[in-house]
């Protein structure tokens, strides 16, 4: 129908002509309560983000002179935030003299991630930053 003689049935009705599918041709309209449609919308947009899950990053620091038993203890850090869905950021910090040894130390990070192979998989391989190298880990879907 035309729109004159959806507006006139919209006001005799008295509801509001709402476009809802502005770009089709010819464009799509209903007869509806405007205040009650915006209302129904904002619940649903409400739901949806309450069923959304926020994925955090949490950060492990290592050195590149780490023992293993100080490995372990962050490669068990690192499995408890994987667990609850988060995103794990290993980070190798590097100090003084042992800027000069950045290459050799790679094989600390190596470590850590065959040591979750199990419970994590590599997002981002290891690059160098600055004084860091930083390797991304998120759980094994």
């Amino acid at each position: 129908m035309s729109a004159r003689e959806a507006m006139i049935k919209a006001q005799e009705a008295n509801l509001d002509l709402v476009k809802i599918a502005p770009q089709a041709k010819p464009p799509v309209c209903k007869i509806i309560d405007y205040g009650k449609y915006r209302y129904e919308l904002a619940r649903k947009e409400k739901e949806a983000k309450k069923k959304q899950k926020t994925i955090e990053v949490k950060e492990v620091r290592l050195s590149p002179n780490i023992d293993t038993n100080d490995l372990n203890t962050k490669v068990n850090a690192a499995r408890k935030f994987l667990a609850k869905g988060d995103k794990v950021k290993v980070t190798l910090r590097f100090r003084g003299r042992e800027m000069a040894h950045m290459a050799s130390s790679k094989h600390v990070l190596d470590d850590f991630a065959e040591l979750l192979k199990d419970a994590a998989v590599v997002e981002k391989a290891p690059k160098v930053e600055g004084r860091s190298m930083t390797m991304f880990l998120t759980e094994k879907r």
